[in-house]
């Protein structure tokens, strides 16, 4: 896997995990001025830190939102905090935030199905 460190959003040589192409349906909740909004989108990208995709609506960077994920062939939803880390449009990256070891395992699990299709 690519360790270099992440520094820039859209350059994929520069990010410390690998990222593969996946589309799958996100959905994201997050909470403003005590009141939970929710958006729904499609994935672009997924990786071992985080997910990309487009959204229905837009995010600020910084912003933590609580992610929902259904992966083909995984029985349940992955759902996990993520921290906007950039947003250009209704386009947007997610940096996952502390895991359980389940979370872990089932990204671990996504990402080497993902790099046999490659």
């Amino acid at each position: 896997m690519n360790k270099s460190p992440k520094r820039d959003h859209g350059s994929k040589s520069m990010r410390r995990f690998t990222r593969y192409p996946v589309d799958i349906r996100i959905a994201v909740n997050v909470f403003r001025s005590g009141k939970r909004f929710s958006l729904w989108g499609r994935s672009n990208e997924f990786g071992q830190d985080g997910i990309g995709g487009t959204l229905s609506g837009e995010l600020e960077s910084g912003e933590v939102v609580a992610l929902e994920l259904a992966f083909p062939g995984i029985t349940s939803l992955l759902k996990i905090r993520a921290v906007v880390r950039y947003r250009d449009g209704l386009r947007h990256g997610f940096e996952f935030l502390t895991r359980t070891p389940e979370q872990t395992d089932i990204i671990t699990r996504i990402c080497e199905q993902l790099a046999l299709r490659q």
